[in-house]
């Protein structure tokens, strides 16, 4: 019911709600309306009531609960089921329980805090409470186990076409799942996956991105290499609205990705490379490799080609731009 009130609220944003219309509406009594009024209030909505009128929302915290999301959801799957947390270490491990559990597929576990996120090579991802998006979603693709890394690049296409639908702000990929801004890290994905030798149960696809953080709640040294969209765009973002907008491109990139292949989405995460052509170095588990990166495989690999013109498949690696 209070899901069903804010949405009708928000489609009429600009004006007011009679009382009467959101009663026939929903079913309910003025006095369940009322109730759920200042429901809306308690979890900081400010709405404003005039006799005669009806109800306006004035304005609307920049929270990521299940209900504010909804507001903003144009997916078929993606999202549409929700389990939130205040707080938690990490979404990622909560994902993958209840991906074991038979959560359908589409799940997304958000957390408003969390508190040991998990990045690629076992660091952590930390997100202050009430200034990031921390979510893991949960997708049941019919591909073979090998297959799965190419929803990395996927999920990375769609987090730039998404941050750039919400706040107009243009990022750039550096292989394989950093999202840079005016050169600095603002997202980082993980994507790990429950699978046997030729089937795949899970794939849960981690997205944590710096979207309210100021710059003073960075460390000196995260300083130099990280930012927000807030300190970017000089203005809060919301995050409902950005998250339902990862949501949406998602989707519709997961869906051409099953109908066509990694075909449809490879040049889509070429336009966004900012290492194709130029000089990097690959520090990888096996030793330290520079040259120009030449482009990605159909299976997302690397191709770093070194100064004596070898060709190198680059699978795991942190990637330094010269």
């Amino acid at each position: 019911m209070k899901e069903k009130l804010l949405e009708m609220l928000s489609e009429n944003e600009s004006g007011f709600v009679s009382g009467e219309k959101i009663s026939k509406h929903l079913g309910c009594s003025r006095t369940a309306i009322w109730k759920h009024i200042e429901e809306l209030r308690k979890s900081g909505y400010e709405v404003e009531a005039v006799p005669r009128k009806g109800y306006r929302i004035k304005t609307r915290p920049n929270t990521i609960s299940p209900h504010e999301i909804k507001v903003y959801l144009q997916t078929e799957k993606i999202g549409q089921e929700l389990t939130y947390h205040e707080s938690l270490p990490s979404t990622q491990e909560v994902a993958h329980r209840l991906a074991q559990e038979g959560a359908v597929e589409g799940h997304v576990v958000i957390a408003d805090e969390q508190t040991s996120g998990k990045g690629r090579l076992g660091r952590v991802w930390h997100s202050p409470i009430g200034t990031s998006i921390s979510m893991s979603i949960i997708l049941r693709p019919k591909v073979s186990p090998q297959k799965a890394p190419q929803l990395t690049l996927l999920a990375a296409v769609a987090v730039v076409r998404g941050i750039e639908k919400t706040t107009g702000l243009q990022c750039s990929i550096k292989w394989p799942n950093d999202i840079l801004l005016n050169g600095k890290k603002i997202v980082g994905i993980l994507t790990e996956m429950q699978s046997e030798p030729d089937y795949v149960h899970s794939v849960i696809i981690g997205i944590g991105i710096n979207v309210n953080h100021k710059r003073e709640q960075f460390s000196s040294e995260l300083r130099e290499i990280a930012t927000s969209l807030a300190i970017a765009k000089g203005e809060e973002v919301s995050r409902a609205k950005l998250m339902s907008s990862v949501f949406y491109e998602l989707e519709s990139l997961y869906e051409q990705y099953l109908l066509e292949g990694f075909d449809v989405i490879k040049p889509q995460w070429e336009s966004y490379a900012i290492s194709l052509g130029k000089r990097i170095v690959a520090r990888t588990i096996q030793g330290t490799i520079e040259g120009v990166a030449k482009g990605i495989t159909n299976d997302g690999v690397l191709l770093l080609e070194d100064d004596d013109q070898v060709v190198h498949q680059i699978y795991s690696a942190d990637i330094e731009i010269k």
